[in-house]
C-alpha cells in the first residue's frame, strides 16, 4: 500500500465538492458496486455526487439501493473527476472522450493504463470494490448497509463467488466485515450469480448450442438474432461465460458476443493454472487478468472471430 498515495487521494476527495464517478461500459458487479460503493459514501459526507455508466445499469443489479441515482450521462459542472474499475479510458464511454483526464482512476486490473492524475491500482486485489473496502474508511468515508451490499457485490462477482484462482483469505475476511455491516451474502450471491431471467436462459440455451471445442479452446457465439429471439434485452452474454468456464478438459474458455455496432465482444477465461488471457486481450486493444479478460473488436462476426481464435492459440502456444 502507498501511504503517501493514499493520503494524497483523501486530500483530493476531502476538497471535492462536485464530483462526477464513472465506470465502465457494459458493467459488470464490480463496475457497479464499486460506483455505488465510493458513490453513496461520499453523497453520505454532503457532497454532490454523479454516478454514470454509460450503458446504464442492468436488471439483474437493479435491486442494489441506489442504483436508481446511477445516470448515463453527467449535467453540469464537476470539479473532480473518478474513474472505477476502467482498465483504460475508452472503456467509459464515447461521452467522455472531451471530458478531461481523471483526477483519480481506481482499479484492480494488470493492465491499466494508469490515466489519471492519481492512480491507485492494486492488481493483487480481487476487485476494485475490494481496494474500496479497505480505502474508504481510511479517507474518512462510513461503509454503511447499502455501501456495504455494493461493495460485496462487486467482491462476489468478480470471484465468482470465491472460485477464481486469486481468491484470498483477505478477501473472505472482507467479505465477513461487510456481512457483519448487515449485507446479505445469500441473497447477493442468488441474484447475482445464480438467478436468471427467462429471455437470459433462452439467451443461454443458444449459446449454448453454439459451443465449440479444438486446441484446448471451449468457445460459444451469440449473434444479434440470437438475441432477439431469446427476448434479451441486454447486449453481453448474460454471464454465459461462467457456464462455459466450467467446462472441464480445455485450457481457454472464450465467448464470442455480436454487436450492432459491427463489434464483436470477446470474453476470455484461463482454465488452467499458469494460462494468462489477458495477453490476448491486450493485442486487441482489450484488458482484464490473467484468468480474465475482454477486448471489443471492430468487425464482422465471422472475421473477428477467426482472426481471435487463430491469435489466442498463437500467443498462448495452444
Amino acid at each position: 500500500m502507498d501511504n503517501q498515495l493514499t493520503g494524497e487521494i483523501k486530500n483530493r476527495l476531502d476538497l471535492a465538492k462536485k464530483i462526477v464517478i464513472v465506470s465502465h461500459v457494459r458493467p459488470d458487479g464490480d463496475a457497479i458496486g464499486s460506483l455505488l460503493g465510493l458513490g453513496l459514501a461520499l453523497r453520505d459526507t454532503g457532497k454532490s455526487v454523479q454516478m454514470i455508466l454509460a450503458d446504464g445499469v442492468p436488471f439483474s443489479f437493479k435491486y442494489l439501493e441506489g442504483s436508481d441515482l446511477i445516470k448515463k450521462e453527467p449535467e453540469g459542472e464537476h470539479d473532480t473527476f473518478i474513474t472505477v474499475d476502467c482498465a483504460d479510458f475508452k472503456r467509459t464511454g464515447k461521452i467522455f472522450e472531451s471530458f478531461g483526464q481523471p483526477d483519480i482512476n481506481i482499479d484492480h486490473h494488470k493492465t491499466n493504463e494508469k490515466f489519471g492524475k492519481l492512480n491507485l491500482i492494486e492488481a493483487e486485489e480481487v476487485a476494485t470494490a475490494a481496494i474500496l473496502t479497505t480505502h474508504l474508511p481510511a479517507w474518512g468515508l462510513n461503509i454503511t448497509k447499502p455501501i456495504a451490499a455494493a461493495l460485496l457485490t462487486g467482491i462476489i462477482t468478480d470471484t465468482l463467488g470465491f472460485r477464481t484462482s486469486n481468491t484470498t483469505p483477505a478477501a473472505l475476511r472482507q467479505a465477513a466485515a461487510l456481512m457483519e455491516t448487515g449485507a446479505d451474502m445469500p441473497d447477493i450471491y442468488m441474484r447475482a450469480l445464480v438467478k436468471r431471467s427467462f429471455p437470459a436462459a433462452r439467451y443461454w440455451g443458444a449459446g449454448l448450442s453454439s459451443l465449440q471445442s479444438k486446441h484446448n479452446i471451449v468457445w460459444g457465439t451469440l449473434t444479434m438474432k440470437d438475441r432477439k429471439s431469446a427476448g434479451y434485452g441486454g447486449n453481453d452474454d448474460a454471464d454465459l461465460i461462467n457456464m462455459i468456464s466450467a467446462i472441464d478438459g480445455n485450457k481457454v474458455g472464450m465467448i464470442f458476443v455480436e454487436q450492432n455496432d459491427n463489434h464483436v465482444k470477446i470474453s476470455w477465461r484461463a482454465l488452467e493454472a499458469g494460462v494468462d488471457v489477458s495477453q490476448v486481450a491486450k493485442y486487441f486493444q482489450g484488458g482484464g487478468h490473467a484468468a480474465a479478460a475482454g477486448a471489443d473488436i471492430p468487425g464482422s462476426l465471422d472475421e473477428v472471430q477467426k482472426e481471435v481464435l487463430k491469435k489466442t492459440r498463437e500467443i498462448l502456444d495452444l
